[in-house]
């Protein structure tokens, strides 16, 4: 495998949706829903742009992390690394390059939303310093008629 020095982080492209839909996939722990189409994440990176990245080994897309703001806050969305490159720094690394990314945006804090049952992302972020906040709830409501949005 090559050093992290060698390999390339940029920002996501709606061109790289395919390897990072792959990716998403076969993570552990991801859920994907229809607001994960092709189109809706295409608007998200326009909505949002230069802030969701990509990191490459030569031309394979290795990791990715999905993150957007609302002008006040940030919002992770999705961080993955394939299996082969985990345990090597790379989550951390994407997700440094992305709170970069909202820090040149103006945005200081940002919020994530990981399944309470998905015990080595809770540890992974908190090892980062991530603190869980048991004071909110998360409540959404779906306007359309699609259960899967």
């Amino acid at each position: 495998m090559s050093s992290p020095e060698q390999m390339q982080l940029r920002p996501m492209l709606i061109s790289d949706y395919d390897a990072v839909l792959a990716l998403w996939q076969s993570s552990s722990g991801m859920t994907l829903r229809d607001s994960d189409s092709r189109e809706a994440i295409a608007r998200y990176l326009d909505h949002n742009p230069q802030l969701s990245q990509v990191l490459l080994q030569q031309d394979t897309l290795i990791g990715a992390v999905l993150i957007g703001t609302d002008g006040r806050r940030g919002y992770l969305q999705h961080l993955a690394i394939a299996a082969a490159w985990q345990h090597q720094g790379l989550g951390r690394r994407l997700l440094e390059a992305g709170i970069a990314a909202l820090q040149r945006h103006g945005i200081e804090k940002t919020h994530l939303f990981v399944h309470a049952d998905n015990t080595a992302a809770l540890q992974f972020y908190r090892h980062l310093g991530w603190q869980l906040r048991d004071t909110i709830y998360l409540c959404s409501f779906n306007a359309g008629s699609h259960p899967n949005i």
